[in-house]
């Protein structure tokens, strides 16, 4: 391959040492080779720092190693990363998940032949014994992948995207620190919002493991809604002052449905009254989305109604029943 681009991977890592391998072997394996793994240390009290190090001794890429001397959670953790990037592309990984051995080189080649300023893809749901094939839908346009977003018809995990470093740095991009819970999506909008030119690759790169079905439901605490609340309004500042901003219509409500829809995931009342009383006033736009299926807007109306009854029905069908049998 004669690319010669430098692609920097930033993993954040904090108490990883058990599932560090996973990650590490699926980075050891890209067959691009021309990369800079920077690995921020969040203060871990386990032998993860060792394990860094072992990795650096052997894997033969430029290997940077940051340590925070105090735990400051991934949002800072990841700005750590991004003042170390000295690559032309960057590309994000979690320090328990893992990646195909042709991610960087397929999505870098796609990027470089099309001269994309972002490449995204799909990913798998990986279970201890098995996984499933998970769909992002297909963009072509920066405005086109933010309302998918926003519509929740995409994730917006950064670990979906190859981004050009210049998107950061010229537009000075970054986490908020503290704000660790939605921090995904403030900084995906932000870099579709800057961004010329994106498209998608058909491919299934990214493997998100998952420990159990239990992980597909969510309990937030007051902290968790204070930050993802944090990035939201953050992502509605910025696009009203965007050159998107004409645009947006109720695209602001809807992604505050999208983001509070997990508490409906649960079969807990206290979950179900936090939903009914986050971001109420977008509550009223509960049937307009109609890119959602029809029964994600059934139980959104049902909670809206407070027919908790029905919000819970629907947990015991459809998470017990269906999510059980095709995760376990």
């Amino acid at each position: 391959m004669d690319k010669k681009e430098l692609v920097s991977i930033i993993v954040p890592v904090y108490n990883a040492e058990k599932t560090l391998y996973i990650c590490l072997d699926s980075l050891k394996d890209q067959t691009y080779k021309n990369l800079q793994i920077i690995f921020v240390n969040d203060s871990s009290s386990d032998n993860s720092l060792n394990v860094l190090n072992q990795f650096k001794e052997d894997s033969g890429y430029q290997v940077d190693i940051i340590s925070h001397e105090r735990n400051r959670g991934v949002a800072a953790a990841r700005n750590t990363g991004l003042n170390a990037v000295r690559g032309e592309f960057i590309y994000f990984v979690d320090a328990d998940d893992a990646i195909d051995k042709n991610t960087i080189e397929e999505s870098l080649d796609l990027a470089i032949k099309s001269n994309l300023d972002i490449v995204g893809f799909s990913w798998y749901l990986t279970f201890e014994k098995n996984e499933r094939k998970m769909h992002q839908p297909s963009f072509s346009s920066p405005f086109g992948a933010i309302e998918n977003m926003m519509q929740g018809t995409m994730r917006w995990n950064l670990w979906l995207f190859l981004f050009k470093a210049s998107l950061f740095k010229e537009n000075d991009i970054k986490f908020i620190e503290g704000k660790n819970m939605g921090e995904d999506l403030m900084v995906a909008i932000k870099l579709f919002s800057k961004a010329e030119r994106v498209g998608y690759l058909d491919r299934h790169f990214y493997h998100y493991g998952q420990s159990n079905t239990s992980s597909l439901t969510k309990t937030y605490s007051d902290s968790h809604i204070e930050q993802v609340t944090a990035n939201v309004m953050e992502v509605e500042k910025y696009l009203k002052s965007s050159v998107f901003s004409n645009k947006i219509g109720n695209l602001i409500d809807y992604l505050k449905l999208n983001i509070k829809l997990p508490l409906l995931i649960s079969e807990k009342k206290s979950q179900y009254n936090k939903w009914l009383n986050w971001f109420p006033e977008s509550n009223s736009y509960v049937m307009e989305n109609k890119a959602l299926p029809i029964r994600t807007r059934l139980l959104q109306l049902a909670a809206v109604k407070k027919q908790f009854w029905l919000v819970k029905l629907y947990n015991k069908v459809v998470l017990r029943l269906v999510y059980g049998v095709l995760y376990k």
